[in-house]
């Protein structure tokens, strides 16, 4: 098991398998201050080669997701130039890669504010849950800047044609909405929204967790490797994982009719 970093904008929680990462200032809205992100890197950074963690659950404190970036941060970067500025926002834009690329299945639980930067965060979620207290919005032009960052993500997560109407328009929408548009997968009522976390757990507890991992990153790469390459390596891994481990043991459990190791 990894050393959890010591954190004073998250609060973690490690319950079966499962890392539970709630942001923790519930004063701003769970705004997303550049000590919040490298908090959050080191969190990924800690479990990304444990094997013993299947999945991590990220949410918000006080009955909401993440209002975005830190105004706080913008004003004291101001002081020190276009550089700091830089800085900032692209730390933020290599959380969100890292946090897209972590082979545990990442689950977003979505209440409350979810803007700007916290969009951004559940465009890189594996599986998104939206109660019905959520609203979405990309404020970023209201405020004369960009969504630098999260763009990228907002386009693949949403397609094009929507991502420009939100982005362009700042609209403010609800989880049925995100539903609608393929941002969630599921948006509950309060008195459900726990229920359905542990349903999405327990779901990813059947599946093993190397297969989960490799199968994560060939997803992924669909969007950037050329097919048959693509292809040619998937094969090799298919190959590998029949005859590894967890092949193995997940056809025995098939014919014994039993639950697999992982599962149990």
């Amino acid at each position: 098991m990894a050393d959890l970093p010591n954190c004073e904008t998250l609060l973690l929680n490690l319950d079966a398998g499962v890392l539970h990462v709630t942001l923790n200032r519930p004063d701003s809205r769970n705004a997303m201050s550049l000590a919040m992100v490298h908090e959050l890197r080191a969190v990924l950074d800690s479990v990304r080669h444990d094997g013993s963690v299947r999945a991590l659950v990220l949410r918000g404190a006080g009955g909401h997701f993440c209002a975005g970036g830190d105004i706080k941060d913008m004003a004291s970067a101001r002081a020190k130039g276009p550089d700091a500025y830089r800085e900032l926002n692209r730390a933020f834009g290599a959380m969100l890669e890292e946090a897209q690329r972590i082979p545990q299945v990442l689950v977003a639980v979505l209440e409350g504010a979810v803007l700007g930067g916290g969009f951004g965060l559940a465009c890189v979620s594996d599986i998104a849950i939206a109660a019905e207290t959520s609203k979405f919005g990309l404020p970023e032009t209201t405020l004369g800047i960009l969504p630098a960052q999260i763009a990228p993500f907002v386009v693949k997560r949403v397609g094009l044609t929507q991502a420009r109407r939100l982005a362009l328009t700042a609209a403010r929408f609800d989880g049925a909405e995100a539903l609608r548009l393929g941002l969630v997968h599921y948006y509950e009522p309060a008195e459900r929204l726990e229920s359905r976390l542990g349903e999405v757990l327990e779901q990813i507890r059947q599946c093993a967790p190397q297969a989960n991992a490799q199968t994560k990153a060939l997803l992924l790469a669909t969007e950037q490797e050329e097919l048959g390459a693509l292809l040619d390596r998937a094969a090799e891994q298919f190959a590998a994982a029949v005859t590894g481990p967890e092949g193995i043991e997940g056809t025995m459990a098939f014919v014994q009719k039993r639950p697999a190791k992982w599962a149990q």
